[in-house]
């Protein structure tokens, strides 16, 4: 954290830390007058810590004004917020402190970048619309099942997203992503790309266009529930990292709405904007009907499910599906009697016509890839991390292989965790794969066919050979192949091994 968030925080801490005069001070009132905050208590933490011209440092100034009102109140005792994600108390102190790091980086960041520009008019906007829950539900706000209660908890998730999206187009000291940018999904990657080129953000309305020329979507109500999905920080703009969310839940690309209509749409057991506590408070009504489930986004990790479940023990887990699609564990976890009633209901949903016949990804080895591979002394197929098995993990959106134990046990290393073990790229996600083994030998047998159909053509189509060339079958054969280029030899695979090479391998 940085120097202007670490003071942030040790300010607003002496001002609501022990002093019950001063932490009363803060609750709002029975007339419903909200508690002042003096220019001269913000004139330091309001200040920008960087260079900025008259402008930007005015927008920038009423954003941080804002966001250190939004503190005070939720630091009220009174309020008693849980720690546990999302706590406005953790997020916004760390949205205060990437800002200062951009601004830092590029002080004339207002003037040229798009995404910037809403994201601080968004924050700004969310900041004043969190006030106005205090302003307007005065003490009811400090009962925890309140209606205010809530909107606030659906406040700290639109927070959370935001700065997921902040960090996601700014991963790396204040400096900007751009196009470069990586939507993890291949299909959808090219979507953006072609409907937009190398825009970071655009409007939702140009958005659904796009969208509505590759996917059928509905109208009104349809639209609208499509827009509160996808649209995670709530400001009518779709960004590369909101698509890409969204395009991770609810793949595959080619039944990527009617997976939505099926998962978020009808289904009983999604539940929109709830925490991992709203869960646990929400399934214990049916603490005595085990096998009751929900499922939500997880707020931590965005871009997977989230399932709660009341287990036999009559206890509430919440797990999140690493290796497979939700509608696959939702089958699963039917079968096995973990999600039979969804949010208590009796009657379950049969999802089984939604599986893919496929859900795995499929591979073909390359003649050229199996050439490098035997120089090497090894096969495109075998993990490189273990040297045992063979590779069955796409990591996404990097590309690179490998066994699924390996994946597992470099994600639980300390080394390890959520990037490529090869390239250090950020694992966004993961797909099944089966690699198709190349064979020689059906390759030989078409350079054969080849072979064979040049003599049948006669002396005038037939390929001459260089006169000190023996005319022997091998080294016809040889000739054949490569003429054709359908097989390149190793430089191992000599003409006088080339029976054996030609034959299976036992």
């Amino acid at each position: 954290m940085s120097g202007f968030a670490s003071s942030l925080f040790n300010r607003i801490h002496d001002l609501v830390g022990n002093n019950a005069a001063q932490t009363s001070s803060l609750v709002p009132s029975f007339n419903g007058r909200f508690p002042a905050t003096g220019a001269s208590s913000l004139s330091t933490l309001t200040a920008p810590t960087c260079v900025l011209n008259q402008q930007d440092r005015r927008i920038v100034e009423k954003c941080y004004r804002a966001m250190e009102t939004v503190i005070r109140l939720c630091r009220q005792a009174a309020l008693n917020l849980k720690k546990s994600p999302p706590c406005i108390l953790d997020i916004l102190p760390e949205i205060y402190g990437l800002l200062d790091t951009i601004l830092t980086a590029d002080g004339d960041i207002l003037q040229h970048n798009l995404f910037m520009q809403l994201f601080l008019a968004n924050l700004t906007a969310k900041c004043k619309q969190t006030i106005r829950i205090f302003k307007d539900e005065k003490v009811k706000i400090f009962e925890e099942n309140s209606k205010g209660r809530r909107s606030l908890t659906m406040k700290a998730l639109i927070f959370s997203h935001m700065l997921s999206d902040l960090q996601s187009q700014f991963p790396s000291n204040g400096q900007f992503i751009g196009p470069k940018f990586r939507i993890t999904k291949k299909e959808a990657a090219e979507f953006w790309s072609s409907a937009f080129g190398n825009k970071t953000i655009v409007p939702w309305e140009d958005f659904r266009n796009e969208l509505g020329k590759v996917h059928q979507i509905g109208i009104g109500i349809e639209t609208h529930a499509l827009k509160s999905t996808i649209d995670l920080t709530c400001n009518d703009y779709i960004s590369n990292f909101e698509f890409d969310v969204f395009t991770r839940l609810f793949q595959p690309w080619n039944t990527l709405l009617k997976n939505w209509q099926i998962l978020a749409v009808t289904h009983p057991a999604y539940v929109a904007f709830l925490t991992y506590e709203d869960v646990k408070q929400k399934l214990q009504q049916f603490i005595n009907k085990p096998g009751s489930y929900v499922f939500r986004l997880s707020c931590t990790k965005l871009g997977q499910w989230a399932i709660g479940y009341v287990a036999p023990d009559r206890k509430i887990y919440q797990t999140i599906p690493q290796s497979k699609s939700l509608i696959q564990s939702l089958v699963d976890g039917s079968r096995e009697g973990f999600y039979l009633y969804p949010n208590g209901r009796n009657k379950n949903v049969d999802l089984s016509h939604a599986l893919q016949s496929h859900p795995e990804g499929r591979m073909k080895v390359t003649s050229e890839q199996y050439q490098i591979y035997c120089e090497m002394g090894t096969t495109f197929e075998m993990c490189k991390i273990c040297d045992e098995r063979n590779k069955n993990v796409r990591l996404e959106p990097c590309g690179h292989l490998l066994c699924r134990p390996c994946m597992n046990s470099w994600q639980e290393s300390a080394e390890g965790g959520s990037t490529c073990p090869f390239c250090r790229c950020e694992i966004k996600g993961t797909e099944n794969v089966v690699i198709d083994s190349f064979n020689p030998r059906s390759r030989s047998s078409s350079a054969l066919a080849v072979l064979n159909s040049q003599k049948e053509n006669g002396s005038k189509e037939k390929t001459e050979l260089q006169p000190n060339q023996s005319t022997s079958t091998e080294n016809l054969m040889t000739f054949s192949l490569k003429e054709s280029s359908i097989l390149h030899f190793p430089p191992q695979i000599t003409s006088a091994r080339l029976p054996e090479f030609l034959h299976p391998y036992p």
